[in-house]
C-alpha cells in the first residue's frame, strides 16, 4: 500500500515533468556574441552583468559608491526622526562614531600566504581579526544606544521601525543592497 507521503512525491513529481515538458520552463535562447556586441551587453542578457561589475569595480570607486549610499540613508532617517537642534549634536555623535573606518576593508590575508601559516598561527590571526571586529561592534552598539537615549519615545519608535533588519543582514557590505530598512544598515551596528 503506498502511503500519503509517497502518493505526495509521486504526484509532485509527475506535476514537475508536465511542467517541464509542455515547455513552461523554457527559456528564450541566449543572443549569440557578435563582435558587434561586447561581453558585458551579452553577460546583462543572461543576468550575471551586475555580480561581475560589481567584482571589477575599482575598491576605490566602490568604496565612495557605499559611502554616497550611507550618506542618503542617514538623511532619510534623519528626516524621518525629526531632530530638534538640542539633538543635532547627539546625531552629529552618532554619524562620526557609526562611520565604517578609514579605507576600505582590512586587506584579506592571501591564501597563499595563509596555507603556509600553521594552524596555530592561523587560529591566531583569525581570533585577532575576530577581536577587532568586535571592538568595532561594541563602539557602533555603545554610539548607537548613547543617540537613542537621546530621542523622544515618538522618535525611539520611528528609529526602532527604520533600523529592524540592520541586525539581519549584517552590513556588509553589499549588506545594504538587499531593499531592506533603508537607513537601517548604517544606524545599528554591522559586521566587517
Amino acid at each position: 500500500m503506498i502511503s500519503l507521503r509517497q502518493r505526495i512525491v509521486w504526484a509532485s513529481l509527475l506535476g514537475s515533468a508536465a511542467l517541464a515538458s509542455s515547455g513552461a520552463f523554457a527559456q528564450a535562447p541566449a543572443a549569440p556574441a557578435t563582435s558587434a556586441t561586447p561581453p558585458a551587453a551579452v553577460a546583462q542578457a543572461d543576468g550575471a552583468a551586475p555580480k561581475a561589475q560589481h567584482k571589477r569595480m575599482d575598491p576605490a570607486q566602490r568604496m565612495e559608491r557605499m559611502q554616497e549610499h550611507r550618506a542618503k540613508r542617514l538623511a532619510a532617517l534623519k528626516e524621518k526622526l525629526k531632530l530638534t537642534s538640542a539633538q543635532e549634536s547627539a546625531w552629529a555623535s552618532f554619524t562620526t562614531a557609526t562611520q565604517p573606518p578609514a579605507g576600505a576593508r582590512p586587506q584579506r590575508m592571501d591564501r597563499a600566504e595563509f596555507a603556509k601559516l600553521t594552524t596555530p598561527e592561523r587560529l591566531e590571526r583569525m581570533q585577532a581579526r575576530q577581536a577587532e571586529r568586535s571592538a568595532r561592534f561594541a563602539k557602533r552598539a555603545e554610539a548607537t544606544k548613547t543617540f537613542y537615549a537621546a530621542l523622544t519615545p515618538e522618535q525611539q519608535k520611528t528609529f526602532d521601525a527604520e533600523t529592524v533588519h540592520a541586525g539581519m543582514h549584517g552590513h556588509r557590505g553589499h549588506r545594504g543592497h538587499h531593499g531592506h530598512g533603508d537607513a537601517g544598515h548604517t544606524a545599528a551596528p554591522a559586521k566587517s
